[in-house]
């Protein structure tokens, strides 16, 4: 038995997430069982996750379904049992092979998040779906799953309170309601369950693909972004060294002015970088998609390093959200501030620099085909030189 990375090669000569799987070597037959953790290339050495901020977890995980199958393998040899995959994994993850009709969807749906072959962080959005459609109440059968059963599960996510470590999120005196991106989400994660669904013969047809275009994510067209007197007032803004707001703005700064998301943000390690003609460049990889980005650090990126010596602050992404609330009402700034504003705001500054929109794909690591298809043939040099134009305005 051992544990192995891309087993089909799909990711190779990339640096694209895989999963891991457990091989097991049994009378000259080989089995498979996946472990459902995805992880990069370079992440994963010499029979252990690295470099990632949950890497501990992962190996705690890996090490327990890797004594879970090896259990299960000795248990059917031990019993006479012929080794076979699919009752392995069975055994290890407890999945069901035959549901009673008694199952609810709930039921269900929990028992395959686990299961899914995705990220860890896209596997965290899709829990708040069982609690939701638990709260919602109309949709516990299977015969519940229905068009018009859909459409009043989106009314009631209309009417949800948005919530942050429990409590709901307040403007003003109002509690917030769920967003657009926010009900967009859940009706994505919905979707995808469904089809699973359909294809291990739960349901006959998912009422989704009859509503194709009804649930949007929101103005993706037009984001929200801040004015350069606005991201300049973030800066100057005058708090207490080390408080919590203080640390909020600070990584808001480095985002601003770097492009990263929060979770690449989160996972900066400035080893990484390199300094060529006095500027701080690198050729990383997203941590959400696997695809590359060019990155330079600007001086307002520097100084927050400087700062914090070398590091960008560690900050809980809901509690990071929450303060930047904070930090926007006392920078005067009516558009209320969140970590993906940060990213918009630096694309949009950086085209307004005169910045080529090729380069500013390449810069933030967007995934979208069209823009690939573009930015495919940027040379990063030119990448370079954009940063280069950006710069001279803050020296």
């Amino acid at each position: 038995m051992t544990i192995v990375h891309d087993r089909k090669g799909r990711a190779k000569g990339t640096d694209k997430e895989a999963q891991l799987d457990v091989r097991v070597i049994h009378q000259r037959n080989v089995l498979y069982i996946g472990t459902g953790i995805r992880v990069r290339r370079t992440e994963w050495v010499a029979g252990q996750v690295i470099n990632r901020l949950d890497a501990s977890t992962l190996n705690e995980r890996l090490a327990i379904i890797y004594k879970k199958v090896g259990d299960e393998v000795n248990a059917a040899i031990q019993e006479g049992r012929t080794v076979e995959a699919d009752e392995i994994r069975s055994r290890v993850f407890e999945v069901k092979e035959k549901y009673k009709p008694g199952d609810t969807l709930i039921d269900w749906i929990s028992e395959q998040i686990p299961l899914l072959d995705i990220s860890e962080g896209t596997r965290k959005h899709y829990w708040p779906l069982v609690d939701k459609l638990g709260d919602f109440g109309h949709m516990k059968r299977w015969q519940d799953v229905t068009v018009e059963h859909v459409y009043e599960f989106d009314a009631y996510l209309h009417q949800c309170k948005k919530m942050v470590n429990g409590y709901a999120v307040k403007a003003g005196k109002k509690e917030e309601k769920l967003g657009n991106a926010g009900i967009y989400n859940y009706h994505k994660c919905m979707k995808a369950l469904l089809n699973r669904a359909l294809r291990f013969g739960k349901i006959q047809s998912n009422p989704y693909d009859r509503l194709k275009g009804q649930f949007k994510r929101g103005d993706r067209e037009n984001p929200e972004y801040l004015t350069e007197e606005e991201m300049t007032a973030i800066r100057r803004l005058e708090l207490e060294r080390g408080s919590v707001l203080d640390i909020a703005r600070d990584v808001f700064v480095f985002q601003m002015y770097t492009g990263l998301a929060y979770s690449d943000a989160q996972a900066f390690n400035f080893k990484e970088y390199k300094k060529v003609g006095g500027v701080w460049k690198h050729i990383g990889t997203r941590m959400k998609t696997g695809v590359s980005y060019v990155s330079e650090l600007l001086p307002p990126a520097v100084a927050v390093l400087e700062k914090y010596g070398g590091e960008v602050p560690k900050v809980g992404n809901a509690d990071y959200n929450h303060r930047l609330k904070e930090v926007g009402r006392m920078a005067g700034i009516t558009t209320p501030l969140h970590s993906h504003l940060a990213r918009h705001t630096f694309a949009t500054w950086m085209l307004s620099k005169g910045a080529k929109i090729e380069n500013v794909s390449r810069m933030l690591g967007h995934t979208n085909i069209q823009q690939s298809l573009r930015y495919a043939k940027v040379l990063a040099q030119s990448v370079h030189e954009d940063y280069e134009r950006a710069r001279t305005g803050l020296r």
